[in-house]
């Protein structure tokens, strides 16, 4: 049982996704505001939140941001529409996954439990790459052996580019292995991902030396 904290102004999609998510088997926690959001993730620390971006006072996109600045808790974004403005802007903030309203529970539920997996261990134990140092028991990563906080999908997708070293991963092969998603359009969710990754692990990411993209197909880790 996850417990997730959903953040929705509209009374009658907080309480159904409430209820929804609840019959799932989750602990929800709500809050109507985004005011109200950071308050409860301060108290609660939920395992994932659920965050619309149109919220009265304080918008969804300063409230990932708030969540980001303290927390690596996986944040689910919802989005009324599928606009690139409002879907980028939350990838950028620090969102892992979005879903666009009306947003169906069983999907929803989906998404949650395919993030929720992102912290599973590989059964390996530790990964060398030059100064970086991938624990994939304790799920801890060091540059340097100065410790980096990543998400779970940050690290879901640095395993994965790390299993291969050289290998070529399309975006839509990271969809399928890292967000687990069945409708592979959608690679906005890789290349965000990517830039944040690259902000916390390489020295230069303009000129990437872990992460590097390989021009009109998707991306690889290496060769050092």
């Amino acid at each position: 049982m996850a417990v997730i904290l959903l953040v929705e102004d509209d009374p009658l999609v907080r309480r159904g996704l409430e209820l929804a998510l609840s019959r799932l088997g989750h602990e929800v926690g709500t809050a109507p505001t985004g005011e109200e959001g950071v308050e409860a993730f301060r108290s609660s620390r939920p395992d994932l939140v659920v965050l619309d971006l149109m919220l009265p006072g304080i918008d969804g996109f300063e409230v990932c941001r708030r969540i980001r600045a303290v927390s690596e808790t996986p944040v689910i974004m919802l989005t009324a529409r599928g606009d690139d403005f409002d879907v980028v802007s939350g990838l950028a903030a620090g969102a892992d996954d979005y879903v666009v309203k009306p947003a169906k529970p069983t999907v929803l539920d989906a998404r949650i439990r395919a993030v929720l997996r992102r912290t599973s261990g590989t059964g390996e134990e530790v990964r060398a790459h030059g100064d970086l140092r991938i624990d994939t028991t304790g799920l801890t990563v060091s540059l340097r052996d100065e410790q980096v906080s990543l998400t779970p999908t940050e690290l879901r997708l640095l395993l994965t580019l790390t299993r291969a070293p050289g290998r070529v991963f399309s975006r839509e092969q990271l969809l399928q292995e890292v967000w687990e998603h069945d409708y592979l359009g959608d690679s906005r969710l890789v290349d965000n991902c990517v830039q944040r990754l690259r902000a916390k692990i390489e020295t230069d990411a303009a000129a990437p030396r872990y992460v590097q993209t390989v021009r009109g197909f998707g991306y690889r880790f290496g060769p050092l």
